[in-house]
């Protein structure tokens, strides 16, 4: 055979084999797109505890498995001291919350009726029932046998353990993902994984520390205003700030309903405090933030959270903004720096 229909057919057959990989790898993505996310979430986790770990370390002087077992124990223990501290009065006026957010609803759609100029401009607010009736939609599901607030539950358990692993021997993962890579490109490897670790690891440490502001923050706002369960509204605000933009709004939703169904004046002033925390936060908090870690368009994070959100429910939105600034150092990494050769600084490199 001719060398050169020979290396023609070579290059065919190559092509053709990684058309079919990536067509493979693109449908057993989309048929498990839930589980990947559980992973995607069990990785972040072990980053989070793997950069305490190193934290504490260079703190403390240890070696990093003392100092992981120590951090996976504060941690442990901050979760058994909140619920013991927290799970009565939390439990009770999250059962409160629940009982008040149909009435607050009615309250609302009444409101609304002898307001015919808002209403026309407002989509209809649904009932109780139908939003009841749509929540377990937004809980992914473990796997085929699981769904609901068991799969959350059973999510949850898969995410510790994930976590607790990675971080615990970060090194074998690594160096498997390593092997996977031509020995030639693996420092180049070696340094793409090491700053999307450092930049993932920052912004989960950030926004942590911006979580726990935020939920201290609308929970004394709120107790100070005299609204009703301020101390579960804060924890609902301080969880769902996980979540940028779109996190804010669910929170406010709940807080605006309860204070609303005592007046509309209460409405407006906890809707101004809603208002008030999200621009400190907006000016002060995610500044301090993405200049240590990874500054992300708005409109791209948003574009990122409906997307996955139509794919995964509430799990997609939540880890939407982690998957951005991984796809935003990647694509800095190897196809701006690698490929076209622009003089680019990759997000999380200082």
């Amino acid at each position: 055979m001719d060398p050169s229909l020979k290396g023609f057919a070579r290059r065919m057959l190559i092509a053709n084999a990684m058309a079919l990989l990536f067509i493979a790898v693109t449908l057993f993505a989309w048929a498990n797109f839930s589980a990947l996310l559980v992973v995607f979430a069990g990785i972040l986790l072990g980053i989070l505890v793997s950069e305490l770990a190193q934290r504490v370390m260079r703190w403390l002087h240890l070696p990093y498995e003392a100092a992981v077992a120590i951090v996976v124990a504060l941690l442990l223990g901050a979760i058994a001291v909140g619920i013991w501290l927290g799970a009565a009065p939390v439990g009770r006026q999250l059962a409160q919350l629940f009982d008040s957010l149909p009435q607050a609803l009615a309250t609302l759609r009444e409101w609304l009726a002898e307001q015919p100029a808002l209403s026309r401009l407002l989509p209809p607010i649904p009932s109780a029932e139908q939003i009841m009736s749509r929540l377990p939609r937004l809980l992914p599901d473990a796997a085929p046998l699981f769904s609901g607030a068991f799969g959350a539950l059973i999510n949850t358990v898969v995410i510790i353990v994930i976590g607790v692993y990675l971080a615990a021997q970060p090194r074998p993962y690594l160096r498997s993902l390593l092997l996977m890579v031509p020995p030639a490109q693996r420092p180049r490897a070696a340094h793409v994984l090491d700053t999307l670790g450092n930049t993932l690891a920052r912004w989960l440490v950030g926004k942590a520390l911006s979580m726990l502001i935020v939920g201290v923050m609308t929970a004394v706002s709120l107790a100070l205003l005299g609204v009703p369960m301020a101390l579960v509204l804060g924890v609902i605000a301080g969880l769902l700030d996980f979540i940028p933009y779109l996190g804010p709004l669910l929170a406010g939703v709940p807080a605006v309903l309860i204070a609303f169904s005592h007046s509309p004046a209460a409405g407006a002033y906890t809707a101004l405090v809603f208002l008030a925390i999200q621009l400190i936060e907006g000016y002060l908090l995610i500044p301090m933030i993405e200049r240590r870690a990874v500054a992300l368009p708005p409109a791209l994070t948003i574009a990122m959270q409906l997307l996955l959100g139509s794919l995964a429910g509430l799990a997609g939105v939540a880890l939407a903004t982690p998957l951005t600034a991984v796809i935003v150092v990647l694509v800095t990494m190897l196809y701006l720096q690698d490929v076209l050769d622009a003089p680019v600084k990759p997000p999380g490199e200082s």
